[in-house]
Parts: C-alpha cells; structure tokens; sequence
C-alpha cells in the first residue's frame, strides 16, 4: 500500500466540520506529535456507492459508549444518500462476540467495516484477514495492535489527553502529594494508553506519591465504591489528588469524599471529563478541577473517513479530533491553560448524565434520539 507524509493542508480539509467549539485550530496531539503521519492511497479500495458499512460496536456499556453510538448513526443518517445499508452489530464488552460478529457481517458482503474493537488484542487476527480479503477496515475510539490490520484509525488522542490531566494534577499540588489512580476498563486500549501515559508524567516529579491504581471500567458507581474503599482504609486527609481518565469514574470519587464528610473545600484536585455531573460537582463544590473530554464525536468522524476510503480519497493513518481543556477558575497551571473555564462549559440546564462533546447539535437528547439507518 503506498503511503505518503501527511500534509497539515490535508489534515485541515479532513477535519473541516468535525472540531469543536472553542479551540478550532488544528488538533494539537498532531501539531505536537514528534514523528510523521501516514496518507495512506485508498484508489484499491474505490468503487460506486451507495455502500454497505458493517460497523461492529464493542458495547454500549457505559454513557459514554451510548453517546459514540449515536454519533455513528447521526453521521449514517446524515450520509444516507451515500449508503445503501448501514448494517450494525453489538458484541455486549465480549470480543469472542465480536469476532463473530465481524464475520456475519463480512457473509453480508460489506464494503468496508467499521469497528470499535472490545480490546487491544483479540480483534488482530480477523481485521487482518479482513483487510487480505480487500475489505478496507476503519477502527475508531479503541485500536488495535497492528497497523496491518486497519486503514486508518480515529481517535481524540488518549495519550495527550492523559498527559495533559496528569501534568495540570502534578502542577496543582507543586510536585508534591499522595494521589490516586482511576483508569477506565483494564484491557481496553483507551484505559491503558491514558494509565501509561499519565505514570510516564507523574514519574517526573519525583515528590508525587501513587498510592493506588484501581480499574473502573468507567463506571460512576464503581468509581464510588473503589474510592469509599481508599478513604476508608488511607484516610481522607491523607489523599492530595486523584487523576481519572474520565468523569464518569471521576464523579463517583468526589462523591465517596462528600459521603465521607468531606467540606467542599477540602476535596481534592480531581481531573476527568466526558459527564455533565462531574463538571457539575467541580461547579458546585469548587475544587480544582480539569476536565478533557475524549470527544464521542470521533463516531460522527468515523463515518465521514470510512466513507472518503471507498470513495477513493487518500485518508491518514490516523485521524486526530479536537479535544477541549476546561479548568476551573483560578486553577491554570504553568502548562496547562484552559480552552474554556468550567462556569462557561457546564451544562447546568442539562441532565447529570449528559456526555459533552457529542458533536450533534444543540437539540441532542440521549432520551429521545432516534435513526432510521438505510437498511
């Protein structure tokens, strides 16, 4: 397959219409990216629509996989004129599911596949028979393992999005302090990216102190329970700081510290993102706080490259979607800024269990949204 460099130019046209409110620049986890992008020439791939997708689903397991969801079909409903079936399937977290899933979607002819793999692993081997079968595969939100084994994979960037929380925390407590570790599900390659790429930060200063690590599958009520646990066993005086790689874990920790007789004042520097009820608590209670949404918009996105890869159009390797920086008041860091500050970004008027930065408009409602996708 022949690769070419990718052009900034590019990059901007592939992006138009998919950044986010308030920084519209280009993303910066490409402008910072230290190594090269790939364009990969997707002509072996072109025919004439309209298409039939197959887009396998890890799981909607959680609210912000639900939002995700909803963007894919938002963006099939949106390019129906192109699509002649939109074919989808549910693999319910089980990657055995998912391998068989693919392969009844694979039997249903399918031009192209569109995957969020359930881990980082089991789905190597199919994808990459997949794409020997000359079927174009795109993988967004989770990768996986093998540049073999997709066309292009869309993403919002874990890795800068776990340095950036993990660097504001370290900076917010001077280098110094006891935290605690949060990461979303154990396998997933979300979770482990954002895990190692905070630990490579807080490994920088030398006075910060992890004094535990626990998965949560970025459930609140886990987040709730693990949290409870450490205060319970640690003391709550004794917790400087907590990095979650989301807010629907995050949330549920700042609500162990109320339940635990926590004044407002005295809970700790939380990050996380994603959930209307952690920017709600951070509003309420007035915390330091830093949010980074891992945009679900990147599903909307997904479709929009898929479609660009059998319509011939040379796509990169990997697809960066803007993420937002929100902070609390007074609480910018000497690297970290804020893209917007938290009074101006929470969603007061909306649901605790609203996820920010769906990128479907202002009347979204996860409540009532509803698709006919082209079947």
């Amino acid at each position: 397959m022949k690769m070419k460099i990718l052009t900034i130019a590019a990059v901007a046209s592939l992006l138009s219409g998919i950044v986010m409110a308030d920084y519209t620049g280009l993303p910066r986890t490409f402008l910072w990216n230290p190594g090269f992008n790939e364009l990969v020439e997707t002509s072996e791939y072109q025919k004439e629509g309209p298409y039939t997708i197959g887009f396998s689903n890890a799981s909607q397991a959680d609210l912000w996989l639900v939002t995700f969801f909803h963007g894919v079909q938002w963006a099939a409903d949106k390019y129906r004129g192109q699509l002649a079936r939109f074919l989808v399937t549910d693999a319910n977290s089980d990657p055995t599911k998912q391998v068989s899933d693919i392969q009844d979607l694979l039997n249903q002819d399918i031009d192209l596949l569109l995957v969020n793999p359930a881990t980082a692993d089991a789905l190597d081997p199919i994808l990459r028979r997949t794409m020997r079968q000359g079927v174009p595969v795109v993988t967004v939100a989770r990768r996986v393992e093998s540049d073999e084994s997709f066309v292009s994979f869309v993403t919002a960037s874990d890795t800068a999005l776990a340095r950036m929380s993990a660097t504001w925390l370290a900076e917010t407590l001077n280098g110094q302090g006891r935290i605690v570790l949060l990461p979303g599900l154990a396998g997933a390659s979300p979770a482990e990216f954002r895990l190692q790429a905070a630990k490579e930060v807080f490994a920088q200063f030398p006075g910060i102190e992890i004094v535990d690590t626990q998965y949560t599958s970025w459930s609140p009520a886990n987040g709730k329970q693990i949290m409870s646990a450490i205060i319970q066993r640690e003391g709550a005086e004794t917790i400087d700081g907590v990095w979650a790689d989301s807010g629907l874990q995050g949330s549920g920790s700042v609500e162990a510290f109320i339940n635990a007789g926590v004044s407002s004042d005295s809970i700790p520097p939380h990050t996380g993102g994603d959930l209307n009820r952690m920017y709600k608590l951070a509003h309420e209670h007035g915390f330091p706080f830093c949010g980074i949404d891992y945009t679900p918009s990147i599903g909307i996105a997904s479709v929009g490259l898929a479609l660009n890869v059998l319509n011939g159009a040379a796509v990169p390797k990997r697809l960066d979607v803007n993420f937002q920086v929100v902070i609390s008041e007074g609480h910018e860091t000497e690297s970290i800024k804020a893209d917007e500050l938290l009074a101006d970004y929470v969603a007061l008027d909306r649901p605790d269990d609203f996820i920010m930065g769906h990128g479907m408009g202002a009347t979204y409602d996860p409540k009532t949204f509803s698709v006919d996708l082209p079947n």
